[in-house]
This record gives C-alpha cells, structure tokens and sequence, in this order.
C-alpha cells in the first residue's frame, strides 16, 4: 500500500477544492424542503459544483450516472436521483458530493433534516456528526490510523447504534479514492502511522438499528438491512504537524 504525502502544491489545490465543496454543501442545505425530487437536488448540486468552475467527483464515477448522491431515510449511502423520489416532511436526508478543483478531488457527506423531524433521529444525524469529530481527534502525526476508526466505533456504539461495516473511509488526491482505507470500526491491526501531508475522507455511516446493509437492484443503492434510520457525515481532512485542517468546511 502506498500511501502519499502531498505536496504544498497539491494542498493548495485540495484546500480550495474542499472550500468549493463546503459551499456546495452550504447552498444545497438551505434549498432543502418537502416537495422537492432527489433529481431536483442533483440537478441544483451539479449546476453549483460548476457555476465554481469545478466538475463532480461523482459524475460518471464507475459508472455513477449524477453528480450528488441523495440517500434518504433507510438508504445508507448512493442513492441515486430520481424525479419521482419526493421528499416528505419528517426525512432525513444524506447528501454525499465531491467536486474536481484542477486535478484534484475533495469529497464531503451531510444528513440533513426536512423539515421537523423525530427526536430520534435529530439524536442520530448529531450523533454521526460527532463520530467524525471523535475520530479526528485521534488524526495527528505519530498515531495510527486505527485510533481514529476505534474513537469513531465507540462513541457511536456508547448509543446502541450499528457501525456499517461494508463500507469505509478512503484516502484521496488526484483520485477520488486512493489508499489508505479508513474504516469506522475497529481492526486487528494498528494500521498506517499517520504523518503530515496525508489528506484523508473520513465519512462515519451509523445505522439506527444494526450494522447490516444490502445493496438494491440498481448496483449503487444501500440501505439498512433492518430498515432504520441511517446518517452519514464526511469531511476531507489534511493531516498535519499539529491538529488536523478540516478542508471540506467554510
């Protein structure tokens, strides 16, 4: 596994990609309400990414057919668009996007409420939220990477919650995906020592009820096996001398 140290060069360019992004994010979470389709969310997330002279991460991405992936409810991550998906007061809502700034990739996730939502899973997308920032905790020179994933399952657990185990957090750069993997959830081994210049997508996915998930007959969509409640929260993260930079926020 190689894992790459990037150049203040290609910081720059991933700093400006991730505040691109976090704009994107910004704007799409304030249009959000009943009534609109998941198509009309991908259609507005792909005319933002360009009206800032990026192009999506997603966008035919192994064959990924939009530019923002819209999960909702039940679904955990990869929803795909669709006009005739109308979003309902009392969703919960998972945007997943990345943007393309000069080569270069920045990949960010947030779960939204439309509109008021239940107690339970206001608790779930704050809780997710938060597992992100439990890992990073751990993400500075000198650790492992299996201190963040460790952080990220415990405190995601300490709620009774399920840690999704088929899919993980990812190094990125010049690719959307590169390694290191980033799981949520604890390994056997200590994994990769971090060092500066490492740029890491850490994306807790935490599933009201249990880990399981199935994919459905489109390929891309995954949902929670038993049906509850599922959130996502990501950022792209620069690993540094000091405490990590967050470049997927304003």
């Amino acid at each position: 596994m190689s894992v790459s140290i990037k150049s203040s060069r290609e910081i720059e360019l991933m700093r400006e990609a991730g505040r691109i992004l976090a704009m994107v994010h910004e704007e799409l979470g304030r249009a959000l309400k009943p009534g609109m389709s998941t198509l009309d969310i991908d259609r507005l997330g792909e005319r933002l990414i360009r009206s800032y002279g990026c192009s999506a991460s997603f966008k035919n991405y192994n064959g990924y057919p939009a530019s923002i992936c819209v999960s909702v409810n039940d679904e955990v991550v990869h929803g795909i668009p669709n006009k005739h998906r109308i979003l309902q007061e009392g969703d919960i809502v998972s945007l997943d996007a990345g943007v393309i700034y000069n080569g270069y990739h920045s990949d960010a996730a947030r779960t939204y409420a439309i509109g008021k939502i239940s107690p339970e899973a206001e608790q779930l997308i704050r809780v997710t939220r938060q597992c992100f920032y439990e890992g990073i905790k751990y993400a500075k020179a000198g650790n492992h990477l299996n201190d963040i994933s460790s952080a990220i399952q415990k405190y995601a657990e300490s709620f009774g919650y399920g840690v999704v185990r088929d899919l993980v957090g990812h190094g990125i750069g010049d690719h959307l995906h590169e390694d290191p993997e980033v799981p949520n959830f604890s390994q056997n081994r200590r994994g990769i020592r971090l060092r500066p210049g490492m740029t890491l997508a850490i994306e807790p996915m935490i599933n009201m009820g249990r880990a399981d998930v199935v994919w459905m007959d489109d390929d891309w969509t995954v949902v929670t096996d038993d049906g509850s409640l599922s959130a996502h929260y990501e950022n792209t993260i620069l690993i540094t001398q000091g405490e990590p930079e967050i470049l997927s926020l304003l």
